[in-house]
C-alpha cells in the first residue's frame, strides 16, 4: 500500500544521522516517494557577524553551508542509486523553514530523530520536537535515538464519542489505522489499538440521579463500555475493508479498552507491552491557525519513552506561512 509520496528527512547537526536516514529510506523505497534530506543552520549570531567585520559573515555562511552540504552528500552517497534524492540546506530558524519547506513542495510526511532532552524530569522529545509536532501540518515520526531497526510492536491511537458522528475524527482514526497497520505489516510487527473509555456522568447520577442504586449504576457503566466496544468494533470493520480481509486477518489487530484518562493510560500501556512506535492523531479545533495540539495528546507525549507518528486532524492549517 502505497502510503508517502514526497518524504522529508530532517537532519539534525547532532547525534547519529545514519539510523534515521535509514528508516527514511526504507520508506522511499517502500513507497517509491521522492526523498529530500534538510539540514537548518541557525542564523550567524550578532556578536559573529561584529566580531567578524563587514562582508565577512556572508563568507563564513556560506563556508558552513558547503560544509554542511558535504556531510549529507557523505551521508546518502551509498543511497544515491536506490531512490529520488535531493539535498538541501538551508538557513534560517529550524521551525519556520522545515514547516515552508513542506507547505511551498508537498511533503506528506516529516521524519526525524527524536531530540532527547535531559531535565529534571527526563524526556524524550525536546521542545524543537514538540514545536514541530504543533506546527507541521504533514504527519510527523519522531525516532528514538535508540529505536530498533524493525518495530516489533506498533500501538494505534484511537478517540471517538459514540454518540457523535464527527466527520473529521472518521478520517484521522482512518488515517492513523491505515499507517500504523501498513508499518506493521511492513515489519511484521503486533498491532495493538487503544481506545481509551470513561463513564464520565456516574459521579453525577450517584449525587443527582433518580435512583442511584449500585445495580443502575453498573448497567450504567457496562451500557457506557458497551458502545464504546462496539465503535471499536466499527472501526475495526473499516479498517479491514480498507486494507482487505487477507492483511486484516494476518495482523489479527489486538483490541485494548481500557477505562480512565487517555493521558496517563496510553502511556502505561506503552510501557507495559514494550511498543517501539505509537500512531496517533493530534486534537483540537481545526480551521484555527496556530492551533496547539490538544492538552491529552501533548501530555501523552511528554510522557512516552518510545517512536512516535502523529497526525494532524483534517482541516489543521499551520500558523507558518510558506512565504513572509
Amino acid at each position: 500500500m502505497k502510503l508517502f509520496n514526497n518524504i522529508l528527512f530532517l537532519a539534525d547537526s547532532t547525534g547519529d544521522l545514519q539510523p534515521g536516514f535509514e528508516r527514511a529510506l526504507s520508506l522511499a523505497q517502500s513507497n517509491q516517494a521522492q526523498l529530500t534530506v534538510l539540514s537548518v543552520l541557525q542564523p550567524l549570531p550578532p556578536s559573529v557577524v561584529q566580531a567578524y567585520g563587514y562582508g565577512l559573515p556572508t563568507d563564513l555562511a556560506l563556508r558552513l553551508q558547503q560544509e554542511r552540504m558535504a556531510a549529507l552528500e557523505a551521508l546518502v552517497a551509498p543511497a544515491r542509486q536506490q531512490v529520488a534524492l535531493e539535498l538541501k540546506v538551508l538557513q534560517g530558524e529550524m521551525l519556520i523553514e522545515v514547516v515552508r519547506l513542506v507547505l511551498s513542495h508537498g511533503h506528506d510526511l516529516l521524519l526525524k530523530t527524536a531530540t532527547e532532552e535531559t531535565t529534571l524530569t527526563h524526556r524524550l522529545l525536546g521542545s524543537a520536537d514538540m514545536q514541530l509536532l504543533r506546527k507541521c501540518p504533514c504527519p510527523v515520526w519522531l525516532l528514538k535515538p535508540s529505536a530498533p531497526r524493525n518495530h516489533r510492536r506498533v500501538l494505534a491511537a484511537v478517540e471517538f464519542e459514540p454518540a457523535a458522528h464527527r466527520p473529521e475524527a472518521v478520517l484521522l482514526n482512518r488515517e492513523i489505522l491505515t499507517l500504523a497497520a501498513s508499518i506493521a505489516m511492513a515489519e511484521f510487527a503486533e498491532l495493538h489499538v487503544v481506545h481509551v473509555w470513561d463513564a464520565i456522568a456516574e459521579s453525577l447520577l450517584r449525587v443527582w440521579g433518580s435512583d442511584p442504586t449500585p445495580a443502575n449504576l453498573a448497567a450504567y457503566v457496562n451500557g457506557e463500555r458497551k458502545l464504546h466496544e462496539a465503535g471499536l468494533q466499527h472501526l475495526m470493520g473499516d479498517l479491514r475493508g480498507h486494507i482487505g480481509p487477507e492483511a486484516f486477518d494476518y495482523l489479527a489487530p489486538r483490541l485494548h479498552l481500557p477505562r480512565g484518562a487517555a493521558r496517563s493510560t496510553v502511556p502505561s500501556l506503552a510501557q507495559e507491552l514494550a511498543v517501539d512506535l505509537i500512531v496517533m492523531g493530534t486534537v483540537g479545533r481545526t480551521g484555527i491557525p496556530g492551533l496547539l495540539i490538544g492538552n491529552t495528546a501533548e501530555t501523552i507525549l511528554e510522557q512516552i519513552d518510545c517512536s512516535v507518528l502523529a497526525i494532524k486532524p483534517p482541516g489543521f492549517i499551520s500558523p507558518v506561512t510558506p512565504f513572509e
